[in-house]
């Protein structure tokens, strides 16, 4: 991905595409443009984004980041980038630690600090850290930096207790009712009976409490309450004593901050009224907001940071690029996404299919293709002459270890090509190399072909005998179609030849990739054999057809 900050191309033709553009970003960003029409801009726009460090940062977090992101590119484009902006990823780290995640290394080690800030909680990982929250942003900002973002990271910790928040945390105590009326409707009877939008942190345990508050003094900016030990104990509002529950904590720092934009997800769609309305009480204006849906694992379960389920942000890096990832979070945003291994394949060579199409098209079409905003307006030019897909099954088929053996294969495939040529390629090949390893060749179950499948593969390995040892994918694809339409069991009459005959059904391939390759799938059978070679693919058929008949 592309710095946000770096300089834009706004040459008339990509302006007034970007102005008629129905790319989501866009209208997005057209939110922020008529907040502010008839009127002047503030002196920054802010776009904020939110995250809670209770667990290890997940994809579902930088997803976030990254949209944003591209929202603020898409204002920056439609002001020709004469407003300033700024990105600030707010982490909520003085949070209590309310529950023990299921995936740290020894649970009872942080036990006795559950309800402390997880900026006071030590670091389980034994990481140097000073604390858990700290090494939970830590991990954020790592994979933040690695990407390019432009974002500025704000510690909650550090606002509060550096009197960042002082004034609208007095605001809070001035206006104390009106809050308390906008939250105890939302709020169950036994809830609403010890509601306070201020928690204390107790000078005796060093918790965040949930207690009643016995006074709000405005005046003096402090509230009375009592301690664990049943101690009454009055507290300034100020200077890192206090924080206020999630929900005014939103509307607080909306006000406090001037945020323009946010976007979150689904979970926080019911209370997103709450917050405007805390907010506004507190004298802010509500920003423009973008709800997305919730990502989910393999099992159509929320991914959660405590719980660790779903995949992890370093989890699909090890198996595929990173703008792979960015183009995910680009796509039907607003619609419920399994995120799980099976999803990797697909979304690297989409990204690649997209590069390539860039070049070709108008400025309409590029301001609607997902690698304008993953690039931020500057996707590169790469040549790619060998999809993710065909590299998997050119493993799978040659049981290739190193990249070595696979650029014997797509040298000779693709004359003059090396890992010097192709870098992009190169790093395809690695990935490959570890995907199959993981994910594929655990999961190989070769179907031995009944009497008539054995036949059909012994004629289809005749059949690719006549060809030139260099025939192209298509020369091979219609070779392997002309054998199928001669076998009534794989003719599909709701199709047509050619010639007029019946079409050739999906179950030809099928039954190919799971003899031959143990997989129930697989890309187009001619581009797989151009690559990994006639020859090569005919021996691959002697030997299944072989072990099966010993």
């Amino acid at each position: 991905m592309t710095h946000a900050t770096e300089s834009l191309d706004l040459s008339p033709e990509m302006l007034e595409a970007a102005a008629e553009s129905k790319a989501w970003p866009f209208e997005e960003a057209r939110k922020i443009v008529a907040r502010y029409r008839g009127g002047a801009y503030p002196e920054t726009v802010l776009f904020e984004t939110g995250y809670g460090p209770s667990g290890l940062p997940h994809i579902g977090t930088f997803g976030e980041v990254a949209r944003t992101t591209m929202v603020r590119h898409a204002f920056r484009v439609l002001t020709e980038d004469k407003v300033p902006t700024r990105l600030l990823c707010f982490s909520d780290d003085m949070d209590g630690m309310r529950k023990i995640p299921d995936n740290v290394p020894d649970r009872s080690f942080l036990e006795p600090h559950l309800h402390k800030p997880l900026t006071v909680v030590p670091d389980p990982f034994g990481g140097g850290f000073v604390s858990f929250g700290h090494h939970n942003n830590a991990m954020l900002r790592r994979f933040l930096d690695a990407f390019g973002f432009d974002y500025e990271f704000a510690s909650a910790t550090d606002y509060y207790r550096s009197g960042r928040f002082d004034a609208i945390l007095k605001r809070v105590a001035e206006r104390y009712d009106a809050i308390m009326a906008i939250m105890l409707p939302t709020l169950g009877e036994e809830r609403r009976a010890t509601y306070s939008p201020f928690l204390p942190i107790s000078p005796m345990s060093g918790r965040v409490l949930y207690v009643p508050m016995k006074k709000v003094d405005a005046e003096a900016g402090t509230i009375t309450f009592d301690d664990e030990d049943g101690a009454e104990t009055t507290l300034p509002v100020t200077g890192g004593r206090v924080k206020l529950q999630w929900k005014p904590d939103f509307g607080a720092r909306w006000a406090a901050l001037g945020v323009d934009f946010e976007m979150f997800g689904k979970d926080h769609g019911p209370n997103m009224g709450v917050y405007d309305r805390i907010c506004e009480a507190l004298g802010g204006r509500a920003p423009e907001h973008f709800v997305y849906e919730l990502f989910l694992d393999e099992n159509g379960q929320k991914i959660s940071k405590s719980k660790g389920n779903g995949l992890t942000i370093d989890e699909w890096l090890t198996y595929a690029p990173t703008e792979s990832l960015a183009l995910y979070m680009f796509q039907r945003p607003r619609q419920a996404k399994k995120l799980y291994f099976d999803v990797i394949p697909r979304a690297v060579d989409e990204y690649y299919q997209f590069l390539a199409a860039y070049q070709r098209q108008d400025w309409k079409e590029r301001l609607g293709n997902p690698v304008w905003h993953i690039h931020s307006g500057n996707p590169p030019a790469i040549e790619l002459p060998v999809s993710f897909a065909l590299l998997l099954n050119l493993v799978s088929a040659s049981n290739a270890h190193d990249k070595s053996v696979l650029w014997g294969f797509i040298e000779r495939h693709v004359p003059g090509a090396t890992p010097q040529t192709h870098p992009e390629l190169d790093r395809l090949v690695g990935y490959a190399i570890r995907y199959f390893d993981d994910f594929v060749k655990p999961a190989k179950t070769f179907r031995a072909p009944d009497a008539e499948e054995a036949a059909a593969l012994d004629a289809l390995s005749r059949r690719l005998a006549a060809l030139p040892a260099d025939a192209d994918g298509e020369t091979i694809q219609n070779a392997a179609l002309d054998v199928a339409r001669g076998i009534e069991r794989y003719q599909d009459h709701s199709k047509k030849s050619p010639t007029g005959g019946p079409g050739v059904s999906v179950a030809f391939f099928q039954m190919i990739y799971q003899v031959l390759l143990g997989q129930e799938r697989g890309p187009r059978f001619g581009s797989f054999a151009a690559l990994y070679g006639i020859a090569e693919t005919r021996a691959l058929i002697r030997e299944r057809l072989a072990s099966v008949a010993a």
